[in-house]
């Protein structure tokens, strides 16, 4: 008894804050903080917690979710160390949404559980607040106020596994893409990779995203445009030739000079038969004199000066060109 009550009265050998009050077994030890008091003030009725193994939490009170965080990074680093500099395991799913700043997900603060991405060799295993999720080789990190997390898509596709809640799915998968921080395609090849894109609500909610990102997509295009200088065009139209055949629809279209713009928002959904026919109609449209510039939503994004240069380069080039077949233009 003497021993216990001595023990009480030594909080004062930790540091203030100590990393929001989270401390592995080690640097508990070079406190003076011995295994077995530590094991003991964080059993059930102890003032300390232990979130993971080896990894302590100084106080009773429910664990605030930036502390959850810390306490997986330190257990991950206790458990597989690091090599050469890089993190043992990173943070994914919800935990690493959070600290991207998705509206869908929880704020950092707010977070219940830590979800960590490990190597398949690596020691960890799951506890009660802290999830694992193995694969082959980490993914190359990104650093966000001090955490190693998992890329954007990859996280959300880990956000995305089962049990989560279908308008949880749709809403996650919609916000990846109309925020700008993951391309359409890119989410999907790792659902793909998650084995997910064969759920219902999975596939369901993938439609939604696609949508939700044309529609991201035409506005920046209409930007593009706006801000390149570019003469006004027909927006989202059906070419056709007169009588004949459907040429397929294009985002934007310049009548006088044959010039067409097309958002590829392709993902790996799309099947042969379909690939096949928006390629043909390309090719049908550039023998009829149609110049057409592909770009892709994150070409949009992330390069609108280049993309605007490459259709004013388009648009002067229709003086040089023999002139285009009739086409008939009709709404989408």
């Amino acid at each position: 008894m003497t021993h216990d009550a001595s023990l009480s009265h030594r909080p004062h050998r930790l540091p203030a804050d100590a990393w929001h009050r989270v401390m592995t077994l080690r640097e508990l030890h070079a406190h003076g903080v011995g295994a077995d008091e530590a094991r003991r003030r964080s059993a059930p009725g102890g003032d300390w917690q232990e979130p993971a193994p080896g990894v302590f939490l100084l106080h009773d009170a429910a664990p605030r979710g930036e502390e959850l965080l810390l306490a997986a990074r330190r257990y991950a680093e206790a458990e597989c160390g690091t090599d050469d500099g890089e993190p043992a395991a990173l943070l994914t799913g919800m935990s690493a949404l959070a600290l991207y700043g998705f509206r869908s997900a929880p704020r950092a603060a707010l977070l219940d559980r830590a979800d960590l991405l490990v190597p398949r060799s690596a020691r960890l295993t799951a506890t009660g607040r802290i999830g694992v999720t193995r694969c082959g080789r980490l993914p190359r990190p990104v650093t966000v106020d001090g955490f190693a997390l998992a890329p954007p898509t990859w996280a959300v596709a880990d956000a995305v596994a089962p049990p989560t809640d279908p308008a949880v799915v749709r809403e996650v998968l919609v916000e990846a893409v109309t925020s700008g921080r993951c391309d359409a395609a890119a989410v999907v090849r790792e659902l793909g990779r998650a084995r997910l894109r064969a759920l219902p609500h999975v596939d369901a909610a993938i439609g939604a995203m696609v949508a939700a990102g044309r529609r991201v997509a035409e506005d920046r295009l209409l930007a593009l445009v706006r801000d390149g200088g570019l003469p006004d065009p027909l927006w989202n139209v059906r070419l056709r030739l007169p009588g004949g055949p459907q040429l397929g629809s294009v985002d934007a279209y310049w009548p006088d000079h044959a010039v067409a713009v097309r958002l590829d928002t392709r993902t790996a959904r799309r099947d042969a038969a379909v690939e096949r026919v928006a390629r043909e109609r390309r090719e049908t449209l550039e023998r009829l004199g149609v110049a057409v510039v592909t770009m892709t939503p994150r070409q949009v994004a992330e390069e609108p000066g280049l993309r605007a240069s490459m259709v004013r380069t388009a648009l002067l080039a229709a003086t040089t060109r023999p002139p285009a077949a009739y086409v008939t233009v009709l709404p989408r």
